[in-house]
């Protein structure tokens, strides 16, 4: 053995590195992913819909939360990075809009109401999401 690898110490982070969590990255991560974003929509969805339409069943937005959640998820990861000439900037505005049409298809599915209706439901789920988000955001400091 030289003497630098006798000298040398480990830090914790060295054996662990930050790159590494308990899931590992692979389907369990993503499953969970998933399941996170859903129940979140779903929320949100619920406080907005209720806001709106009054007393509604939460059942029908844990039947919306799973569309948002795909659809962001993977326009969000595969969906930016494919298309080679759309900035950064404005694949968010994508992924955000096609969020935004098939979060109120699903509503307007799931709710049984018209267009414009949904549209204003869509709206409020999007303000509710974001206020929530923002809020959990500074509470946990997840970014």
């Amino acid at each position: 053995m030289d003497l630098v690898a006798l000298l040398s110490v480990e830090t914790p982070a060295a054996l662990a590195p930050l790159q590494t969590d308990a899931t590992g990255g692979g389907i369990f991560a993503l499953v969970v992913t998933f399941l996170l974003t859903a129940l979140f929509y779903a929320v949100t969805l619920h406080l907005a819909a209720t806001f709106f339409i009054g007393d509604v069943p939460s059942q029908r937005a844990a039947y919306v939360g799973p569309v948002p959640a795909v659809v962001s998820l993977l326009l969000g990861r595969y969906g930016v990075d494919s298309i080679g000439f759309v900035s950064p900037g404005l694949g968010i505005i994508i992924v955000l809009l096609v969020t935004l049409l098939a979060d109120a298809i699903a509503i307007s599915v799931s709710y049984r109401i018209s267009w414009r209706p949904a549209a204003v439901l869509t709206a409020l789920h999007l303000a509710f999401a974001a206020v929530l988000g923002f809020a959990l955001n500074n509470i946990f400091g997840f970014f």
